[in-house]
């Protein structure tokens, strides 16, 4: 009775037969007990054609079946007591892969070090100390068209050749680096870099302001540059007055240039002052600089 009430005051709102009927219907009667689709086979069909995958197994650390990639447990003897050999087997069997001899980081790259500097500093000075305590150093001999001095060695503190030889070398791109200095040429040869860092050994070049300047503009970061200094402007023209090598004129060129070329020095990775009587103290210190760009992380990578 109260379902025949709700469908009666329901047809007031719908126009449906279904609630209009006097008589409730059950909908779902005429359907039979046993529907076709229920019991044949052929209505039955899948739309995917989708492979379908295996179910994945998951085994925990407690699993009997482990895990397949662990390796087998080893035991491993008291470290305080074992053979020191035994322990070691013991840990690469437990690890599952032998301790590899192989260096933990590469050798460190071949430095090209350029050192500059004002006249009188005492680029000579260091750079000879500096291949004395120091054997993987290799100083590369600057080619020159200016006059040999007393004392000089062809082919250990200059190449010395004529103008026309400079010239000559200029246009078979044989330098690095070349310029005109007080009315002669200098220029570092290519192939004395290229053969001595195939054989691993750093590379110091010694070169003035310009050269330096130029190098900078070719070499980039690449390259270790390195500004040398007297302790003063007093101490500087006192050294180059002792060497008796200038003429009153050129000694006056020397100075003033010297002046301006210390402008420069903000230029340079690394200052170091060399001071009078303290040539060791100066030459520690350039090679605190050199092993500590070998002990960097990203290495300078230098191609002449």
């Amino acid at each position: 009775m109260l379902v025949r009430r709700l469908c009666t005051s329901l047809a007031k709102f719908n126009n449906n037969p279904f609630f209009l009927s006097r008589k409730f219907i059950n909908p779902f009667a005429e359907f039979p007990s046993s529907p076709a689709f229920l019991t044949s086979p052929k209505t039955l069909q899948f739309t995917s054609h989708r492979p379908v995958l295996p179910a994945r197994c998951f085994f925990s650390a407690n699993s009997p079946m482990g895990d397949a990639r662990r390796p087998a447990v080893v035991p491993i003897p008291c470290p305080e007591t074992a053979d020191r050999a035994e322990l070691y087997r013991a840990l690469e069997a437990s690890l599952g892969s032998p301790f590899s001899s192989e260096p933990l980081v590469p050798n460190p790259n071949p430095l090209v070090i350029v050192i500059s500097g004002p006249s009188g500093v005492g680029k000579d000075a260091v750079i000879k100390r500096l291949r004395e305590v120091r054997e993987s150093i290799h100083f590369v001999v600057t080619a020159t068209s200016r006059a040999m001095r007393p004392g000089e060695i062809d082919g250990k503190d200059y190449f010395f050749v004529s103008k026309e030889e400079f010239l000559k070398m200029i246009a078979q791109d044989e330098l690095l680096e070349y310029a005109l200095v007080y009315g002669d040429y200098k220029g570092i040869p290519k192939q004395q870099i290229r053969e001595h860092m195939a054989k691993g050994s750093d590379i110091v070049l010694r070169v003035d302001i310009q050269g330096a300047a130029t190098l900078r503009n070719i070499l980039g970061k690449s390259a270790v540059f390195i500004f040398l200094v007297a302790e003063s402007e007093e101490a500087l023209v006192k050294r180059l007055i002792d060497r008796k090598t200038e003429t009153k004129e050129t000694l006056l060129v020397r100075i003033a240039t010297a002046k301006e070329e210390i402008k420069h020095l903000s230029n340079f990775d690394y200052v170091v002052v060399n001071k009078e009587g303290e040539l060791d103290g100066t030459v520690k210190l350039v090679e605190s600089i050199i092993d500590a760009e070998k002990a960097k992380v990203n290495q300078r990578n230098i191609v002449i």
